[in-house]
């Protein structure tokens, strides 16, 4: 039934399984890399300047120490790389920022003009709820299409709900190389405030810093100064605005960056080159905990900048140690 035994069709079979099994062992090694490399912990790093005057220049491994739980660790993996990134221009279209609508407009065309061809961007337009105007896109024309087609400013602000929304659903997670930023225009009046009428947000001030901590994504905040026409227009009192621009402030201390004053539209020019600048040159940082235990734990991460007090690097705050399969 099986026929008659063949020397050399055996030759050929055996030689045919000694070649899968030395491919099936050889296959074995990538495996094992990725399973002892699992344990590093991966970096995105972006370094600003502390003066918005200046442009952060390129640095050197030797230039970063890396802290975890306040501990320095040895770096496994370095690089720097001119990276795309992603970028969110998020609109306040309330009834408080009407008179700016031409500019909000001109600014964001301009703004969509200045970014790389490579570098994406998404639209987001806020009142008391928020709107995607537009998913991330390299579409300029279409972008900009979009822009024009915003045609009024009305209703109430609920900026805090809208920026949470952007950085816990719009941005992913596990993008790659590609970094994240958020630049804001808004006055910053949120109907939660006090003495501000409306609503108002249900997140809190408090917890959109725990989101904005958590988060990779940079935000640059820019304030529509409206304060004089608003006061006497809608009778907002002048200790809103003065809470608004100190809650802005904080968003940009937390981020790194800065809170941009915009009244007219060459206010914003260096806003763009300092975010397109900025964000343009990632870090990867790679390192091997020397806490091994995988107990759930959080881990705090610093990243500090030896001699560099006029640099500031921005990263996760941190992780947890969990195992793989509970990632």
């Amino acid at each position: 039934m099986f026929g008659s035994f063949n020397p050399r069709r055996f030759a050929a079979a055996t030689l045919l399984v000694v070649l899968l099994f030395c491919v099936l062992a050889q296959s074995q090694d990538p495996i094992e890399i990725v399973r002892i490399e699992s344990d590093l912990v991966d970096l995105k790093v972006s370094v600003l300047a502390v003066s918005p005057k200046l442009k952060a220049p390129l640095l050197e491994q030797k230039d970063f120490t890396v802290l975890e739980d306040g501990m320095a660790q040895e770096i496994s993996f370095f690089a720097a790389a001119d990276t795309p990134f992603d970028l969110v221009l998020l609109l306040d279209l309330s009834g408080s920022n009407s008179k700016k609508l031409k500019m909000i407009r001109s600014s964001a065309k301009r703004f969509v003009d200045s970014a790389r061809s490579v570098d994406r961007i998404a639209l987001v337009a806020f009142t008391d709820r928020s709107s995607l105007l537009s998913p991330f896109s390299l579409d300029r024309r279409q972008l900009k299409k979009r822009i024009d087609e915003i045609d009024e400013a009305m209703g109430g602000t609920n900026f805090w709900d809208s920026l949470d929304y952007v950085l816990r659903d719009l941005i992913s997670k596990g993008q790659g190389m590609r970094r994240s930023a958020v630049v804001v225009m808004t006055d910053g009046i949120d109907n939660a405030l006090s003495d501000v009428p409306g609503p108002g947000s249900r997140v809190t001030f408090d917890q959109l810093l725990s989101r904005i901590r958590d988060s990779e994504a940079i935000v640059f905040p820019i304030y529509l100064d409206n304060e004089e026409e608003n006061v006497k227009r809608y009778r907002i009192p002048r200790a809103a605005y003065a809470q608004a621009r100190a809650d802005l402030t904080q968003i940009a201390s937390n981020c790194g960056t800065f809170m941009y004053r915009a009244a007219k539209l060459k206010d914003l020019d260096q806003v763009y080159s300092r975010v397109i600048a900025d964000l343009s040159t990632v870090y990867t940082i790679s390192y091997r905990p020397l806490n091994r235990r995988v107990d759930g734990k959080w881990r705090s991460v610093e990243v500090q900048l030896s001699q560099r007090a006029d640099l500031l690097a921005r990263t996760k705050r941190g992780y947890y140690a969990k195992a793989e399969s509970e990632r």
